[in-house]
């Protein structure tokens, strides 16, 4: 197993004015080895830094060094991730509870039985990033699945080329990896010449393609913890093309399990995630939804509409109704809705009560500790 990631503190002290003439696409000197520049705290998470804090007032994104997250103790859990070893959730997994174990899976479903059949105590996914927003579409295995979300974690992505050692940028013909990684680095690859590109499963599987073909001429995007644990070499960070590149994961466990779940110690502030679906129109619902909570001052971090309608297929949204015995109903329009503090709050059982007069079906997703911070791999 990967040993767990370090958590490297955000840059505090540093303004925008410090990156303005500081490139993203960083490439190292060829020598044959692992690059760790001291430029590498000048790429893309700084500058990344320095804007969202220009927008906040100052204030930049805090990255927390501390060895437990929210106060876990987490050793001896086991979570299933979808990828190869070194993929971007397995090292989520390892930064959420340090001290877990990981269990690789093919697919997300696979990852999501895993728990089901109690092979794993954790699944974490993936479900929403800033440069894709929530179309990475997993939040439907929550909604299909008898499972709660009990953690959640945010995580700054930063793509890395890779190639096996002593391979030259000139020897390189093509570059492999996630379909979003290369869409999310194409401005880059272009840069750097690399116009073929060809999509696998997932980012960590292009480095064990490469390193188990030998593939002298292909690169791979993936992260620099895949780099060490594969022994690649680093030939440029920073390729996404968009500097504020995060990921949020969320960590599922079985309703079952939830009794001797571990607890978090720390007194953290509380987040509940909930599905609310309609057949009528969707409108009537979120007016309802937007006015339950405000009346009652509470606040949203998460509002989603999703409409059949606008989907491909236009097919209707699934729901396991887990109090009829766990039959799938089909909904037209589905609310995904995040809001601050317990569902066991006066308030927001007040809330939610008043939503389920004019929603046809409300169901509580999880409650868990918000964590508000970003974490980086280093």
């Amino acid at each position: 197993m990967a040993s767990a990631p370090s958590i490297r503190p955000a840059f505090s002290s540093t303004s925008a004015a410090d990156f303005i003439s500081v490139d993203r696409v960083r490439l190292y000197p060829f020598s044959g080895a692992v690059k760790v520049s001291p430029f590498r705290r000048l790429t893309s998470y700084s500058i990344a830094c320095a804007a969202v804090a220009a927008i906040n007032g100052g204030v930049v994104p805090k990255v927390d060094d501390r060895a437990r997250i929210n106060g876990f103790e987490s050793a001896g859990l086991r979570v299933a991730f979808q990828g190869a070893p070194g993929a971007y959730s397995e090292f989520a997994a390892k930064t959420a509870l340090p001290g877990c174990e990981t269990l690789p899976c093919r697919a997300f479903a696979d990852a999501i039985s895993a728990v089901e059949r109690g092979l794993a105590d954790r699944a974490i996914l993936p479900v929403e990033s800033t440069m894709d927003g929530a179309g990475l579409r997993n939040y439907e295995f929550l909604l299909h699945h008898d499972l709660r979300v009990v953690q959640e974690i945010s995580l700054f992505v930063n793509y890395c080329l890779l190639a096996m050692p002593g391979v030259s940028p000139a020897e390189l013909r093509r570059v492999i990896s996630h379909p979003l990684a290369l869409a999310h680095c194409s401005r880059a690859l272009a840069q750097l010449g690399l116009h073929l590109r060809e999509p696998v499963e997932d980012t960590a599987g292009a480095v064990e393609m490469l390193r188990s073909n030998r593939l002298l001429d292909t690169a791979a995007i993936a992260s620099p913890r895949a780099a060490l644990l594969y022994g690649l070499d680093v030939l440029a960070d920073g390729l996404q093309d968009d500097s504020w590149n995060v990921t949020r994961f969320l960590l599922l466990a079985s309703p079952t399990s939830l009794a001797a779940a571990v607890r978090p110690k720390a007194a953290a502030p509380l987040k509940t995630s909930t599905v609310v679906a309609h057949r009528g129109g969707s409108m009537s619902v979120l007016l309802k939804v937007l006015s339950a909570f405000s009346r009652r001052s509470i606040n949203l971090t998460k509002l989603e509409v999703l409409n059949s309608a606008s989907k491909e297929d236009k097919s209707p949204v699934f729901i396991l109704d887990v109090s009829r015995k766990g039959m799938l109903r089909a909904f037209p329009h589905v609310l995904y809705v995040d809001f601050e503090g317990s569902p066991e709050n006066p308030k927001a059982k007040e809330a939610i009560d008043e939503i389920s007069q004019t929603a046809e079906f409300v169901r509580i997703l999880g409650c868990y500790a918000a964590d508000t911070n970003i974490y980086d791999l280093h």
